[in-house]
């Protein structure tokens, strides 16, 4: 199994070429170049989190999941193993990436955008908060894995050390701002903060977010209280 610290991150990466696009403008960087760490906003595309037991039903049994690529968050990676959604009225989405490593719990978060398509009506929820959440049906190549509630549309968050929690003055289960720049300039409010030592500063939005405005690696971000 490959370091996940092997490589640069493309998330820093893209942090990298922000910081030399102003610094090619000659304009300074937002407040956030003076923080601990420097700001990644990442766009997580729909995806799930099984517990091991749903992993031996859909892949057969004792079955572990590989790295596929591992994340900006140490310790955490897109699997190879993907499965199917099945969706109301037979409707599918195929080769939902799976993230590992195995929880507690089983969760799918979708954009709403993936949510009319398959014929679902999803709440808005915090990671891990499913309980009154609809369900549905996976299927891998071992057989089919039914989910009672789970699917939910997961509310934008930013992972923050508690270096950067004191920087920003916030605590675990604030709210913050995130203003985001260029042509199609927006700002998502509502941004909850979740702290913990094992975190980098990183934000997460959903593709209907990221699309909204065409977030890409030369676009200024900026965490706001």
């Amino acid at each position: 199994m490959a370091s996940p610290n092997s490589t640069l991150h493309r998330a820093v990466v893209e942090h990298l070429v922000r910081q030399a696009v102003y610094q090619k403008l000659g304009k300074p960087m937002p407040r956030t170049a003076s923080a601990p760490n420097p700001l990644v906003v990442n766009v997580s595309a729909r995806h799930c989190h099984l517990t091991q037991e749903a992993v031996e039903v859909l892949f057969g049994k004792g079955r572990q999941l590989t790295v596929h690529k591992w994340l900006y968050q140490d310790g955490q990676f897109a699997a190879k193993e993907t499965l199917t959604l099945i969706g109301p009225r037979s409707r599918v989405i195929s080769n939902l990436r799976i993230l590992g490593p195995c929880r507690n719990l089983n969760q799918v978060e979708l954009a709403y955008t993936d949510a009319i398509a398959l014929g679902f009506d999803i709440p808005l929820r915090p990671s891990g908060s499913i309980k009154d959440t609809p369900g549905g049906m996976l299927m891998g190549p071992a057989g089919f894995f039914e989910m009672p509630d789970g699917i939910i549309r997961a509310l934008r968050h930013v992972h923050m050390h508690p270096d950067d929690a004191e920087f920003y003055g916030v605590k675990q289960g604030d709210d913050m701002k995130l203003k985001i720049g260029g042509p199609c300039a927006i700002t998502l409010e509502k941004l909850l903060v979740r702290v913990d030592k094992s975190f980098k500063l990183e934000v997460h939005i959903d593709t209907d977010e990221g699309n909204a405005c065409n977030l890409q690696a030369d676009t200024p971000c900026e965490l706001v209280k």
